[in-house]
């Protein structure tokens, strides 16, 4: 009797914990939309005045760019977060491992299209695929998810589809360019990776899958504000480039296909702009080809500063430069051909 009433407390109070986390996070999300809609009231009206008190036509067209690219990338983002951080904490991962086939060759193309059902942001990847290798799941498919999820899920898709109202051709070749790029690399790593260069992750990393409301609220906190700073950094970034740099040295990089494809192939890695809203970056890059915007959403969200970092400490350095360096190729070459059929 005293076990079963032991039993019955402990019940009482998990219940009490997870109705207590379920009304933070809600009090978190009405806070933080209503804290989001008057920063963003504040900014489209308080910016346009700023600049025009200035009397400076360039701070008013920065203004516009900014606020267009933060206002628009926002809701996405908070999406793709909550999304994120709900797999992370109740999809447990033996149902990737019932659902990927045992031979390697086939479970990278299966793993690689599970991006589209089941997103995550770049953050949360690294680590979600740390905890598949340490639970059974071969790297190579582990890696191929790492690189699809957070470049072709149904979050990313509408808001490349937002971001490009009318152009059908620019969400096919994003999902066909991205999901060719992580299954050719889960490829590559089963054919010629080796054990040496790939150090067995630890316990206890961050976002670690499952835990509960806990971990749900955490991993959403944690994401929002992590991935919504680098959005603030990569639209202010986008608008200063649209602004500062002179249109003739843009004519230099535009003028040549190659080189404007190049070129927001490593601006794609020094912004580190989140995958829910860099295609509203790549939209206010207007003076660049399709094909140059389409390698911008496709190297994005698979190599970028804080991916690499990331990497470096869950993989290993050696793993992360080999790693990283053949994965920003792939997708460059991957980008050319889908944008030269497609677009």
């Amino acid at each position: 009797m005293r076990t079963t009433g032991a039993g019955s407390v402990e019940n009482q109070r998990t219940v009490a914990d997870g109705i207590r986390l379920g009304l933070r996070a809600l009090v978190y999300a009405v806070l933080g939309g209503a804290a989001l809609i008057a920063i963003g009231t504040v900014v489209s009206v308080l910016g346009p005045m700023l600049a025009l008190d200035l009397y400076t036509p360039p701070v008013a067209a920065w203004w516009t760019v900014f606020t267009a690219i933060t206002v628009q990338g926002v809701p996405f983002l908070l999406l793709g977060t909550v999304v994120s951080a709900a797999i992370g904490a109740f999809v447990p991962e033996r149902v990737f491992q019932r659902l990927l086939p045992r031979r390697t060759a086939l479970a990278v193309p299966v793993a690689g299209a599970a991006g589209v059902v089941l997103p995550g942001c770049e953050c949360a990847s690294v680590p979600v695929a740390g905890s598949l290798m340490r639970r059974g799941v071969a790297p190579a498919a582990a890696l191929a998810f790492l690189l699809s999820a957070p470049a072709i899920n149904p979050v990313v898709l509408v808001a490349t589809s937002v971001a490009f109202p009318g152009q059908p051709e620019m969400v096919l070749g994003r999902l066909v360019a991205s999901l060719a790029t992580a299954v050719a690399m889960g490829w590559l790593w089963a054919r010629f990776g080796r054990e040496e260069w790939l150090r067995p992750p630890k316990r206890g990393t961050a976002h670690e899958p499952g835990g509960g409301p806990r971990a749900f609220v955490s991993g959403l906190q944690h994401d929002f504000l992590h991935a919504g700073g680098f959005l603030v950094l990569g639209a202010a970034a986008a608008a200063t480039f649209d602004i500062v740099v002179p249109t003739s040295l843009l004519e230099v990089f535009t003028g040549s296909a190659w080189l404007s494809v190049l070129l927001l192939a490593v601006l794609a890695v020094v912004l580190c702009v989140c995958s829910e809203a860099d295609a509203f970056v790549a939209a206010s890059l207007s003076g660049f080809s399709p094909t140059a915007r389409l390698a911008f959403m496709v190297v994005g969200p698979m190599v970028d500063l804080k991916l690499i970092a990331l990497q470096t400490g869950t993989f290993g350095r050696s793993f992360a430069l080999r790693f990283s360096s053949v994965t920003w190729l792939v997708a460059v070459a991957s980008s050319v051909l889908v944008g030269w059929w497609l677009l």
